[in-house]
């Protein structure tokens, strides 16, 4: 068969768009990676790489590079990362973000850039209301949902004095605002400590002086270790039930075994939850990890599958923005949580649990759902978000 110059022509072209769709598709990790903290982060990038790595390295039949980058709890380091990331390595999407001061500093700087941002962790108050983005997305939850559940049982219990402490920034007055949302009685004690502090016992102190019927915290990462540890020393933990939410999760449990023993936390997702794509997700991670995975480590891998969906939608052209945003609008992938769906606000619409610390059934500390307080839940801002 003789070629004419137009068949050598297009064979040439449809060669050079072949090797255009294989371009990796550039993908930036921001999260906390050092310090006490860093174990957050590291789950979250360690659910987001199994996806990744189970496809080969691609996500979408798309070759992704990740880009990993350690935000340090430092809000201005976090900034010049997010410029790094979008001026020298050119990401289309950035995803992470694992402390709402972080999530509020680069929030503005990396959607005003056009920039996709798949938030795996925080989901403050401010980008879920009036500071909302078309091209920001936050898969997790937003950050009062986990308390709000807390504060229904809390109601629904009858608890009458709750004394709540939490760290004194954006997330923690998050978190308690949430609970006193669905909670509504008079607190004993409301407290706000700062980000940093180690040493709780002060606080336990006004908590045995208050004597309340319970108490609510939000402790994430190494200040939950160190509370909980310090609560159950002082005699309290079977006393005064612990209600949580980020404190005793599967990023924390290993640490704390049995001294977590029955507290009670606030989440989206359970490590026992019986659906096809969260057995295959806890198996695969424990395989892989040898620990249970932590709700971060899943908030992570529901992401990269997030991704996974709505870069094979736009064959990878994730420069045709208008398209890749309804892609992602579009959440056609299956949830470890179950169903999936985004509000208008691009934050999750879902059933929230309670869940209790207990041993599994290979006596490993661990998670069992007790109740579900809130199903189909909103949050609180999304009115105040003007997308459609």
């Amino acid at each position: 068969m003789k070629f004419t110059r137009a068949m050598l022509l297009a064979a040439t072209l449809a060669a050079g768009a072949t090797v255009q769709a294989q371009e990796p598709v550039r993908i930036g990790f921001m999260a906390e990676l050092s310090g006490p903290q860093g174990v957050l982060g590291q789950e979250q990038y360690d659910g987001f790489m199994l996806a990744v790595e189970r496809n080969g390295g691609k996500l979408g039949g798309v070759p992704v590079q990740v880009f990993r980058e350690d935000s340090q709890l430092k809000p201005e380091v976090a900034v010049q990362l997010a410029q790094k990331l979008i001026e020298k390595e050119k990401v289309s999407i950035i995803t992470g973000i694992t402390f709402s001061n972080i999530m509020m500093a680069v929030h503005k700087p990396i959607t005003d850039k056009q920039v996709f941002l798949i938030g795996s962790n925080a989901g403050p108050g401010p980008i879920a209301g009036a500071q909302c983005s078309p091209y920001g997305f936050v898969v997790s939850w937003q950050n009062d949902v986990q308390s709000e559940v807390v504060g229904k049982y809390a109601a629904d219990k009858g608890f009458k004095k709750v004394f709540a402490l939490a760290p004194n920034y954006q997330a923690g007055k998050d978190y308690i605002a949430g609970f006193k949302r669905y909670y509504k009685s008079e607190l004993a004690g409301e407290t706000y400590t700062p980000l940093n502090q180690q040493d709780f016992s002060a606080e336990i102190s006004q908590i045995a002086a208050a004597k309340p019927d319970a108490v609510f915290v939000f402790y994430p990462g190494g200040l939950g270790i160190n509370f909980v540890r310090q609560y159950q020393q002082a005699g309290l933990m079977g006393k005064i039930p612990l209600l949580s939410t980020g404190t005793t999760d599967g990023s924390t449990l290993p640490a704390l075994r049995e001294a977590a023993l029955g507290a009670i936390t606030g989440s989206f997702w359970g490590p026992e939850f019986d659906n096809p794509q969260s057995k295959r997700f806890v198996e695969e991670f424990e395989t892989k990890h040898k620990r249970i995975p932590s709700q971060y480590a899943a908030q992570g891998y529901d992401s990269a599958m997030l991704l996974d969906s709505a870069i094979a939608k736009v064959r990878g052209n994730v420069g045709d923005k208008p398209a890749f945003t309804a892609a992602i609008k579009a959440a056609d992938f299956k949830s470890v949580r179950g169903p999936f769906k985004f509000n208008h606000n691009n934050f999750p619409v879902m059933d929230m649990p309670v869940l209790q610390v207990a041993k599994d059934a290979r006596g490993r500390m661990s998670l069992k759902t007790v109740d579900f307080p809130l199903r189909n839940h909103e949050d609180a801002y999304h009115r105040q978000c003007p997308l459609k």
